[in-house]
């Protein structure tokens, strides 16, 4: 029998992170309905999150960066409390999700926007390996990474005994993360075996003969191996690179100067080897069940892999504007989204092709800019970009971004997002939704589009594979 009090999903998994923000968006799609994104959802703690931020985004800065921490240790879970968690019941929060209605294809694995907007064309569901569970905890300063580990690896430890089919990747991210991380840590889970209940639910919504779609991103980071199913990730994909992280630079150092800390470099634990990227990589443990499953129910099972997460954004990109030609509209709008800023309907709504940047920083700008040298002008180029509070290290400033809005040959404009306050606009989680519901030239939502067109489409595209496992 379960204690009283028990930890639920609701209060254990983060609600700022990118799997549960497009887990969230992708199941609202697919109940047939615009659903905000968690920043204007009413009567929740994302929703109150949303309404701090929006306020601290008339405060002056130190105060802005104070309420936008505050609100992420809100969603925290307290640090005695990590060994109650239970992945049976994240993995049944994860499926209870989608509306009760069979599809011809199902994706699992790792977290995507660009792979979102391809399962929202399809009317599919996907299923995230991995979760966010933000755990607090004080007394740490954020260029210390090891204080950190040596801190939490008891906690970290309980959690892994607690649930043998998980494996922890404790990341500690100096760079992007500094606000958050202030007064908490990033415990990441991914699951190396099938939960029941993501089982159950393939069976019940995919239809005999379908087609399960592995979401396989082969970015790894350095770690520090803790135990069989613990390391630890110094770091993040975004802007400063692993080498940085670890050695120093001159940027790092211009940066720490910045934010008044003593050190020089960051510090962290030495690394042993690598393993997938806490966030965005996928765990190759999982194939064996999901091969299993999908030999033991007739699915054809595919691997659509891909090397960093923004790879499949072109393709998915290019997909949308020739669906979009078929149908007879106009392939002429583009939707730059950022992170978790992402909204399917309201991209399909507005006849705008989808183009999903991870993050803010230099690499997501000049990804962009090589997939609007490589195709026909945009006549509406519309972007949002997601704030984190902190000038980071790699950083492209709000001006670097409205170059690609001078692209438009007729309109370009920010969404959203006040560029005078990036990347402490943080009322543009409430902004975005509101903004391109406003729109103009709505089009009827379409049927969905059917697997075996997508397969043409990806098959024959650069950035992704899609490598077939079993027919």
């Amino acid at each position: 029998m379960r204690r009283r009090g028990r930890m639920t999903p609701e209060r254990t998994v983060a609600g700022f992170d990118s799997a549960t923000s497009l887990l969230r968006t992708l199941s609202s799609y697919n109940a047939g309905g615009d659903v905000p994104l968690a920043g204007e959802a009413p009567g929740t703690l994302e929703g109150a999150v949303a309404l701090a931020a929006q306020a601290a985004n008339r405060a002056p800065r130190r105060l802005k960066e104070r309420v936008y921490a505050a609100a992420g240790w809100s969603e925290a879970v307290p640090r005695q409390r990590v060994g109650e968690i239970d992945s049976d019941e994240l993995a049944s929060w994860v499926t209870g999700h989608y509306p009760g209605k069979q599809s011809e294809v199902a994706f699992v694995g790792s977290s995507n926007g660009a792979l979102t907007h391809l399962a929202a064309a399809l009317e599919a569901p996907w299923l995230p390996q991995t979760l966010l569970i933000p755990v607090r905890r004080g007394g740490v300063p954020p260029d210390d990474a090891s204080a950190d580990l040596r801190r939490m690896r008891p906690t970290g430890e309980e959690l892994v005994r607690a649930n043998p089919d998980l494996r922890l990747h404790h990341m500690h991210d100096p760079n992007q993360d500094r606000l958050m991380i202030s007064g908490m840590c990033y415990f990441r889970v991914k699951w190396l075996r099938l939960p029941d209940a993501y089982r159950r639910f393939l069976r019940s919504r995919l239809v005999p003969g379908g087609t399960l779609v592995v979401s396989d991103c082969a970015l790894r980071w350095p770690t520090t191996r803790v135990s069989d199913r613990y390391v630890f990730q110094h770091g993040g994909f975004g802007g400063a690179a692993p080498e940085e992280l670890r050695y120093g630079s001159e940027r790092v150092r211009e940066f720490l100067r910045a934010q008044g800390s003593d050190h020089t470099k960051f510090d962290g634990p030495e690394p042993d080897g690598d393993s997938p990227e806490a966030e965005w990589g996928f765990a190759p443990e999982l194939m064996d069940d999901l091969r299993e499953l999908a030999d033991e129910e007739g699915w054809t099972l595919r691997r659509l892999r891909y090397a960093e997460p923004e790879s499949p954004s072109p393709a998915v990109a290019e997909l949308y504007r020739d669906w979009y030609r078929s149908r007879g509209l106009p392939p002429d709008r583009l939707l730059v989204e950022s992170f978790m800023l992402v909204e399917p309907y309201w991209a399909l709504r507005t006849g705008s092709v989808p183009f999903w940047t991870v993050f803010n920083k230099e690499p997501s700008l000049r990804n962009l800019e090589e997939y609007l040298d490589r195709v026909p002008d945009y006549e509406e180029i519309r972007m949002a970009l997601f704030s984190h509070g902190v000038d980071s290290v790699g950083l492209a400033r709000a001006e670097e971004w409205a170059r690609v809005l001078d692209r438009a040959t007729k309109v370009g404009s920010f969404l959203g997002t006040d560029p005078s306050a990036f990347p402490r606009d943080f009322a543009v989680f409430a902004r975005f939704h509101r903004e391109l519901t406003r729109v103009r030239g709505r089009q009827p939502m379409p049927p969905p589009m059917r697997w075996p067109e997508a397969a043409e489409s990806l098959a024959g595209a650069d950035g992704v594979e899609l490598v077939k496992e079993r027919d």
